[in-house]
């Protein structure tokens, strides 16, 4: 059975049910900072399990894809390794918002495994939680598990809510006890079954986990029940192909035998065996979804994990004999055979493709240089019988050629050596908070509230009356607020937007008779309910208190403006760039709109009047804006843009602006005439394949243009010429300067061999060598290296060294005929005149140059010259 029928055949049957079958989610959890990827099916959900979100259903089932490689699920460092780790898979899922819990789900699944796809039930065996009494009964009782084959599993710690079968989506967020599935692939595979010593083995394997979802862990760690208990389970698509496909590794399964070949012809490896392969056939999916889902290789966060899996497989590859860009040619396989099931690989093919070619090509750059050193550290220890791997050099790998630690470490691994990770983050000092930021994605709000939503007035209204809900302060709910104190307000009706989509929270200030509170921004605190955080300014707040709530109007007309102006550029982008063009990220606030789209090559000067000038047309055609309200499938109909991967509710608000038309839940003008002037002020790339537009509007925009022409004033009143004129003047400038510029060349270098004549009558002989130290007053990097080559085809067997002092820093060359390399060479040379001037340097066997900035000390190391190469001539 092919992998595509046995997922078909899961989300039929449940559908049988009575599920609904939900497509997918994007890998990227929107508007879910708490996650770094989407590690399994119940994500998309999450709100639901909650209790913040309603669905038209009860029951859902998915085929979930998922990425494990940061964060707490993290599994790539086990690729390559293991029969069953991946950084992608796909998760099957069945899912119960209140509905039925522990015995239907139970149930369900057992008549999936033994009835549909026909499993002998004697292979299979189960766990449940030690305290799940009624799980237990459920399989023995009721399905007939025998005993034996039952195991409850529980933590030897002590600690209530720490062990395999209580799971956990993160550090916080919906958990409970769970169920498990094994399958037991026989005998001959070692390894003994779950909660023996043994269990690490391969000889069982979990391929069903059935979570009984009944707690919400907060930040604190406290659990609280949810309102309704519910039911996620999860089955990884490649572990029951692999037993359906009676294989017992995954990577003999169909979805990745095509992946494997193909990477064995672009690397023209042999050995079909090769874990190498393996790895090349797992990362690219996970490198390829990820980019299609709008994650692009970065330094931080999702982008610095992407950047390194897409490394971690160019290694492979480069152990395979790879030495130049190959594992973007692997896309149009992975295409083939997963693209009908998830079309968004079709659509982003060639970006995918261009993306991770652009990184292979930045990686192979150094790649060579770096593994030379790698390799070099390893056979040293190898010879010393070390087991621990400089620190320092790891961290030089990272921060020169581009290789992560964890890459280190598992080319360090193989060979059964461990990097000294202290050492490396001692290093790492001045890079921690970037480094940092990898790994930390904070929570929306991380207040505690179970009361009413908040209703939004400030489509139409900027202020309003309203009634404290709740308070906070410190991140605790609290009675009252008082003067000097930074807290969150909770109100049952605002006009304040909260940040949502790109857009930033409104300020403003809430006024109750009692003092008035500066809100300094808005932020949700769940879907439906806003937090306004601020000061209190005079007075106190207090639970209960009646306010007047006043949004800031110059600060959100601004922001209006802004933001409908974005989507006016959104299309023109498309229009003028192709339709390739997708939003990538946004930010839009009072000052400016800031708009990140895939697109791979710099914006030109024309691209970007043409897009102005279709932005201002539309502006000046002063078209009134629309908002509708409507079901999401209404919304397709009318052909309104959808972001991928975004999260969309059954009903979402269509925006029509001028000719664009979006989903769009933020505030925006009235006509398009109001957003007044449009200018777009920056363009630069912010990772590849993916630009950013900074533009203003309105009176900003307005004096923006009134400073730049100030500009051009000034430089034409320097010139003493009309702004008309201003061109052609800077370029005759630019020529004369040039002129100049090769003029001094000319001179420096007719000094320079004046110099050289005088230099080389200076030259000591030691052991038939010519030798010269000298300093050139004057003399810059350029006339130095002149001269030096001059010096060494005067005096044939010579070395030389050149020194010069400007701005309190010595420039050193030192050059050496080719009859004198392999005794001495240019480099140790010139280092040891660095270091007694406190520098270094480097370069060519015969040319190297360096620096240092103790130019007291100049003489004394140039005296040194002599004797330091009569010992080793």
């Amino acid at each position: 059975m092919k992998s595509a029928e046995i997922r078909e055949q899961f989300l039929q049957f449940f559908a049988s049910k009575g599920h609904q079958i939900v497509a997918s989610s994007s890998l990227v959890p929107h508007e879910d900072p708490t996650l770094l990827f989407t590690n399994a099916g119940m994500n998309q959900f999450k709100d639901v399990f909650l209790g913040f979100d309603k669905r038209p259903y009860t029951r859902a089932t998915t085929s979930q894809k998922c990425v494990r490689a940061g964060g707490k699920h993290n599994d790539l460092e086990n690729v390559g390794y293991t029969a069953r780790h991946h950084t992608f898979f796909e998760m099957l899922g069945n899912f119960s918002f209140g509905d039925y819990f522990k015995r239907d789900a139970i149930k369900y699944a057992w008549e999936l495994l033994t009835e549909v796809y026909k499993l002998p039930k004697e292979k299979l065996m189960v766990t449940v939680y030690a305290e799940d009494d009624e799980a237990y009964d459920i399989w023995h009782k009721e399905v007939g598990v025998p005993a034996e084959k039952i195991v409850r599993i529980g933590d030897n710690k002590g600690a209530r809510y720490a062990s395999d079968n209580f799971w956990m989506m993160g550090d916080t967020g919906p958990c409970g006890p769970c169920s498990e599935i094994f399958y037991d692939h026989g005998e001959h595979i070692p390894g003994g079954p779950p909660g023996s010593p043994d269990e690490d083995g391969d000889r069982f394997i979990e391929i069903w986990n059935n979570v009984f979802m009944q707690f919400n862990r907060d930040e604190a760690g406290v659990m609280h029940r949810l309102p309704k208990p519910s039911v996620d389970t999860g089955m990884g698509l490649e572990r029951i192909s692999a037993v359906l496909q009676h294989v017992h590794s995954n990577y003999e399964i169909d979805l990745f035998q095509a992946l494997i070949k193909a990477a064995a012809r672009e690397t023209s490896a042999e050995d079909m065996d090769s874990p190498s392969l393996k790895v090349l056939a797992d990362h690219i999916r996970a490198c390829s979804f990820l980019i299609a889902d709008g994650v692009i290789p970065g330094n931080e966060g999702r982008g610095y994990v992407l950047r390194r899996i897409i490394r971690r497989a160019i290694r492979h590859g480069y152990k395979l004999g790879a030495r130049a860009a190959f594992f973007h040619k692997l896309v149009p396989d992975l295409v083939a055979e997963m693209g009908a099931a998830y079309p968004e690989l079709v659509q982003g093919q060639a970006r995918i493709a261009e993306v991770l070619r652009q990184e292979e090509t930045r990686f192979f750059e150094t790649i060579e240089h770096g593994m030379a050193i790698l390799e070099g550290e390893l056979a040293a220890l190898a010879a010393g019988g070390g087991k621990v791997f400089n620190g320092e050099t790891a961290f030089k790998l990272h921060d020169t050629y581009g290789f992560p630690l964890d890459l280190t470490a598992d080319i360090c691994r193989e060979r059964d050596v461990t990097v000294d990770a202290a050492a490396f983050d001692a290093a790492m000092a001045l890079q921690k908070e970037q480094a940092r930021a990898a790994g930390k994605f904070r929570m929306a709000a991380g207040l505690e509230y179970d009361g009413p939503a908040t209703s939004f007035h400030g489509y139409t209204q900027l202020e309003c009356k309203g009634n404290i809900l709740a308070l906070y302060k410190d991140g605790a709910p609290v009675k009252e607020l008082r003067e000097g104190d930074l807290g969150v307000v909770v109100l049952d009706e605002t006009p304040f937007y909260a940040e949502s989509g790109g857009q930033v929270g409104d300020r403003g200030e809430l006024r109750s008779a009692q003092g008035i509170f500066a809100v300094e921004d808005t932020q949700k605190i769940q879907a439906a309910v806003f937090g306004h955080h601020g000061i209190v300014r005079t007075g106190t707040l207090t639970l209960g208190n009646a306010v007047t709530a006043r949004v800031d109007t110059a600060a959100r007309a601004q922001t209006v403006r802004n933001h409908s102006a974005t989507h006016l550029m959104h299309k023109a982008l498309r229009e003028v760039l192709g339709g390739h063009v997708q939003q990538k990220g946004s930010q839009v606030d009072s000052e400016r709109t800031r708009f990140d789209f895939a697109h791979n090559a710099p914006m030109s000067d024309d691209e970007i009047r043409r897009v102005e000038a279709l932005v201002s047309a539309e502006i000046l055609a002063n078209l009134a804006t629309d908002a509708s309200v409507m079901d999401i499938e209404s919304a397709q109909k009318t052909g309104a843009m959808m972001l991928f991967g975004e999260k969309y509710g059954d009903e979402v608000r269509v925006l029509t602006i001028g000719s664009s038309k979006e989903l769009c839940g933020g505030t925006h003008v009235a006509r398009t005439g109001d957003i007044g002037f449009f200018k777009i002020v920056g363009e630069s790339g912010v990772a590849a394949g993916v630009r950013r537009v900074e533009a203003i509007t309105g009176e900003r925009a307005l004096t923006w243009v009134q400073q730049q022409s100030a500009l051009l004033g000034d430089a034409a009143a320097a010139f003493k010429s009309p702004v008309a004129e201003l061109p052609g003047k800077i370029a005759q400038a630019l020529e004369h300067a040039h002129a100049l510029e090769k003029e001094v060349a000319r001179l420096k270098s007719k000094l320079a061999a004046s110099q050289g004549e005088t230099l080389a009558a200076q030259a000591a002989e030691i052991k038939g060598v010519r030798v010269l130290a000298a300093e050139i007053d004057g003399a810059d990097v350029v006339t130095l290296r002149e001269l030096a080559d001059k010096l060494r085809d005067r005096l044939r067997s010579a070395a030389v060294v050149l020194a010069a002092v400007a701005d309190a820093r010595v420039t050193l060359i030192a050059a050496v005929t080719p009859d004198l390399v392999k005794r001495v060479r240019a480099g140790d040379l010139v280092n040891h005149v660095a270091q007694q001037v406190g520098g270094k340097g480097g370069g060519r066997p015969d040319l190297a140059q360096a620096g240092g900035n103790d130019p007291a000390r100049l003489p004394v190391a140039l005296a040194s010259v002599a004797e330091w190469l009569e010992a080793r001539l």
